[in-house]
């Protein structure tokens, strides 16, 4: 499980299918940690954008706004937390390591 991961350069991550003009100056970042904005692709119809959103997942039947950042691929399709978002909420994170704090 990746508790950190960085983007260093536009360059080393893939952006497929999301035009050049949407591509913002990204700024190198070294440790992008759980609840920080980060950018990801997301498909809108038949096309792909850049977006922002928070890392984490905030279960809609949670009743304390602590998030989750990790799941397992087994059992992804099976928890609660995850299933709904694995199945409907989907995108792409560009990343170019991962690393976690031991």
């Amino acid at each position: 499980m990746c508790g950190r991961y960085t983007l260093r350069s536009r360059g080393s991550a893939k952006f497929y299918g999301v035009p050049a003009s949407q591509l913002p100056f990204l700024v190198p970042r070294y440790n992008i940690a759980p609840t920080q904005s980060v950018p990801v692709i997301v498909a809108r119809g038949a096309e792909r954008e850049l977006a922002t959103f928070q890392w984490g997942l905030i279960p809609s039947w949670s009743k304390e706004p602590k998030g989750l950042i990790n799941a397992r691929a087994e059992t992804l399709r099976d928890k609660p937390s995850f299933s709904e978002s694995f199945q409907r909420r989907r995108c792409l994170i560009p990343a170019d390591g991962f690393y976690e704090f031991m």
